[in-house]
């Protein structure tokens, strides 16, 4: 299975910015990367990474670089493999080999990941027609387009997969859940867990 991993390299993470500089932000998209693709390699297949720009990696993973949006660069991906691909997206910071395992190993057409909020947090596509559509409420428009080629899905109720890093309440998950370095950066960074009225949230010493 061809495994692709999409990744932001020029301005990742913007709505970290209220906690975190644009040099932080990236450094710190940079860890959650080395974080899923670590996970991926250790079930077993060679990840691809998928950039919109130049990225120096820390590991040995086949990269291009692709400016273009998502949707067109992952459907290209999907055009021209013959064969099961799976997209995992690169903020999955809590993501476990165990989980990816999971999701490699589901049977099905289409096998969806759903992020919260409506988004799609990862995909394997067996069925040569498939195409994905990120915008909106992705999770809804993908059980569209495989329903519209006649796939069938299996969607994947996984919490370490269910949750991708884009908003700064998300940090709490990473200190309370990750298992990778993606929770010593941010510890290393000065935030640290707060509970306020039964709520779990982070601040920054």
């Amino acid at each position: 299975m061809r495994v692709v991993v999409p990744f932001s390299a020029s301005e990742p993470k913007t709505r970290l910015a209220p906690v975190l500089t644009a040099d932080e932000r990236r450094q710190f998209a940079r860890v959650m990367l080395d974080d899923v693709l670590c996970a991926l390699v250790e079930v077993g297949v060679e990840p691809e990474l998928l950039a919109t720009a130049p990225v120096d990696l820390d590991r040995d993973v086949s990269v291009t670089v692709d400016e273009r949006p998502l949707d067109p660069a992952v459907d290209d991906v999907l055009a021209e493999t013959d064969g099961p691909v799976a997209v995992v997206m690169a903020d999955l910071a809590l993501a476990t080999p165990a989980a990816l395992d999971r999701l490699l190993d589901a049977d099905g057409d289409v096998v969806l990941a759903p992020g919260r909020g409506g988004g799609t947090n990862a995909v394997v596509a067996r069925h040569p027609d498939f195409r994905v559509d990120y915008h909106g409420a992705s999770i809804r428009d993908h059980r569209a387009i495989a329903d519209r080629i006649g796939a069938d899905v299996t969607e994947i109720d996984a919490y370490r997969l269910g949750t991708d890093v884009d908003e700064p309440g998300d940090l709490a998950e990473v200190l309370l859940h990750g298992e990778g370095r993606s929770g010593e950066w941010l510890r290393a960074a000065g935030f640290e867990l707060v509970v306020e009225d039964g709520r779990t949230t982070v601040e920054r010493a």
